[in-house]
């Protein structure tokens, strides 16, 4: 799969009013994806979170800047050239159609065959492919609307990939599902990512974003945002900024991780935004500032699958300046290895690394901290 950079450069949007503009809903949007990257834009209602998508993929002309891929604007390419490129999975509800699951994923292909052509076995292996990549192979001679939400949800992401995209957009895929089919989905597009497919989602959950997000789009009132590494984006302060509710971000161990979560804990007043900006790095392009306070840590990982080791090594290079050692040994008898790294680094700089490690597949990540 070819390497993907899409970008949105001050993007601006209004809805007109009696012909004329109105309230300014988004305000020099800048922000970027890249392959194998899983981005989360999430905001309170009314903020402009679809219509920053509709925008996005020029359903909506921007009024300002603009989108690009890989560096020309989406509104100088061809329709069908794009639509190759990109996919979009829309909301599941709402949508009946009489068509078998089969036949919906088929019309993925649309934008690789002309309008008088009928799909060919090309086509049809695609289909067949993209229903075996998620599993859902058993649908395929179901009616989409004998279907569970959740099992439309995947079929329609089922019809993105049949496209071969390198750029996939969902607007809330997870939303109005159920626990499992929520993790289904969630567990589909940190696959994708892993795969190198640049997905970017609406969501209505801080929590999911902070679990499998590698970068957050945090769209507030009055068209403030924050763009940057999820870990820096969704902090408490920030949230309550944007939605004016007061939260608690904890870990939860499990028995294979420590997982951040979201805890809403009550309605604040409005005391006005706080931020408004792209971030300007990440915690390990950061160099450490001799008066912030530093922990050690000690950063346990089983790698129970060998093909992870390349992504292990990639993000402890991103902070080798915190690294003070590192250790590993294969352990034949049950085919895994086990890492161990030190590191000496503010709290938050671990806690970005510790959650990047987490979403890697196939292996086990524990933090413990020194004493203060």
């Amino acid at each position: 799969m070819a390497a993907v950079i899409f970008s949105v450069q001050n993007g601006s949007f209004s809805y007109k009013k009696r012909g004329r503009p109105g309230k300014e809903v988004l305000r020099d949007v800048t922000f970027s994806a890249g392959s194998g990257e899983l981005v989360a834009i999430l905001g309170p209602n009314g903020a402009g979170k679809t219509t920053l998508l509709r925008c996005m993929m020029g359903f909506l002309p921007w009024q300002g800047g603009g989108s690009f891929l890989d560096g020309d604007n989406i509104r100088r390419l061809p329709v069908r050239h794009l639509w190759r490129r990109m996919a979009y999975v829309p909301q599941a509800r709402g949508l009946a159609s009489g068509s078998t699951v089969f036949e919906m994923v088929l019309l993925g292909r649309s934008s690789r065959f002309s309008l008088l052509s009928q799909p060919g076995r090309a086509d049809k292996e695609a289909a067949s492919k993209a229903l075996a990549d998620l599993g859902i192979s058993h649908l395929a001679d179901r009616l989409c609307s004998q279907l569970s939400g959740g099992e439309l949800q995947m079929v329609l992401i089922a019809r993105a990939l049949a496209a071969e995209p390198e750029l996939l957009i969902l607007d809330e895929p997870e939303s109005n599902l159920d626990f499992k089919n929520q993790l289904i989905i969630l567990d589909t597009l940190s696959r994708l990512t892993a795969g190198g497919l640049c997905c970017i989602f609406n969501t209505h959950y801080p929590a999911h974003a902070l679990q499998r997000a590698h970068k957050a789009f945090l769209l507030g009132r009055d068209g403030n945002w924050t763009f940057g590494e999820t870990q820096a984006v969704i902090t408490e302060q920030n949230l309550a900024d944007a939605f004016g509710v007061a939260t608690i971000i904890g870990e939860i161990e499990t028995p294979h991780h420590i997982v951040r979560d979201v805890l809403p804990l009550e309605v604040i007043d409005d005391g006005g935004p706080t931020w408004g900006v792209a971030l300007e790095a990440a915690p390990e392009e950061k160099k450490e500032d001799d008066s912030m306070e530093t922990r050690i840590a000690i950063i346990g990982i089983i790698v129970e699958d060998r093909a992870a080791a390349e992504q292990i090594n990639e993000l402890l290079h991103g902070y080798s300046d915190y690294v003070v050692g590192r250790m590993g040994m294969p352990y034949e008898k049950k085919k895994l290895s086990i890492i161990s790294v030190i590191v000496d680094a503010p709290e938050d700089v671990i806690s970005s690394l510790s959650g990047k490690l987490g979403m890697v597949r196939g292996i086990s990540v524990k933090t413990t901290y020194s004493k203060k």
